[in-house]
């Protein structure tokens, strides 16, 4: 079975899907391998012909998700199938009850990253995402691969500063959306996008009350009344109705009455914010004016917005 939407706790494999990797696909490495590689074969003949480039670079560059779900898709059935010693060593193990998930994270504190975890062991389907010199497939001990989960929201500007060549501000501009998504994202272009719904981001933020999101809101630095008032602008009506105040102040608020009111944060909660957040536009500000204020916002950053930040994620 796949577990696609809650992300695990850690990446500590329990002792059944340790002993069971162990059994089953450590002594067949290389044809586990051989079997994936087929499969993605599969994914990109499927993908490829429709694909668009994505920061001017033509596929798979920044299709990380899209292949590793697809994978993941296809994987029972093509071990069922059973041809080569690889597609037997996964039918064998997801038949004594082996388990694989998606999951996503920093990988190497360099960029964001999706893979799939069989017990102790990491499982990138989609190595060539990044850099398209690089093998399409990689399987590393888990302990040696440089995946970790995303710890708050600090860690995940942290990492797409560097990997988008972004800077990160808190949402200080719509403050009830602030604690589900307390980052905005701007570039040396100009463009501003509120962030991040993913599903991992959203369920790691929801599930301490929103501490994170206020720790976050509360250090971060704050974006410039500009991107404020021009993000308010390009917003739908009743999403203005719903923010009538901006400011640190007012986000903190937004975390501290979920908390208090002990708001039901379930899927139908999220699903809500999450239509919220598709309307809000991602704004290109053309001709910053010449005030240090308004310019600092965009001074640091560059254009580098995509693959990790969509809804596509896990």
């Amino acid at each position: 079975m796949f577990d696609m939407l809650q992300p695990p706790e850690d990446l500590v494999p329990d002792r059944l899907q340790t002993a069971l990797t162990k059994r089953f696909l450590l002594p067949a490495l290389p044809s586990v391998e051989a079997a994936l590689l087929e499969i993605r074969a599969e994914t990109d003949a499927i993908l490829a012909p429709g694909a668009t480039a994505r920061r001017d670079k033509p596929y798979p560059y920044g299709y990380c998700y899209e292949i590793t779900a697809d994978v993941i898709g296809r994987l029972r059935q093509a071990a069922a199938r059973r041809r080569s010693p690889g597609e037997r060593a996964l039918d064998a193990f997801f038949r004594h009850g082996g388990r694989g998930t998606l999951i996503w994270g920093a990988l190497r504190g360099l960029y964001l990253q999706n893979a799939i975890q069989f017990g102790p062991l990491y499982v990138d389907v989609s190595n060539d995402t990044v850099d398209v010199n690089k093998a399409k497939v990689e399987i590393l001990p888990m302990a040696e691969s440089g995946f970790e989960l995303l710890r708050d929201a600090a860690h995940f500007a942290q990492i797409v500063e560097r990997y988008w060549d972004t800077r990160a501000y808190a949402n200080t501009a719509l403050p009830s959306l602030a604690p589900l998504f307390p980052v905005l994202l701007a570039d040396r272009a100009g463009n501003v996008l509120l962030q991040s719904n993913t599903g991992y981001m959203m369920r790691l933020l929801g599930t301490d009350g929103f501490r994170r999101s206020e720790r976050w809101l509360r250090e971060s630095p704050a974006p410039s009344d500009l991107v404020v008032r021009e993000l308010r602008a390009h917003c739908p009506a009743d999403i203005l109705a719903a923010n009538p105040q901006t400011g640190l102040e007012a986000a903190i608020a937004a975390c501290h009455k979920l908390r208090q009111d002990r708001t039901r944060i379930d899927e139908a909660w999220v699903e809500r914010m999450r239509a919220d957040f598709d309307r809000v536009p991602m704004i290109r500000i053309i001709h910053p004016p010449n005030p240090a204020g308004d310019k600092a916002m965009l001074a640091d950053a560059n254009p580098h917005l995509g693959e990790g930040v969509s809804a596509a994620h896990i």
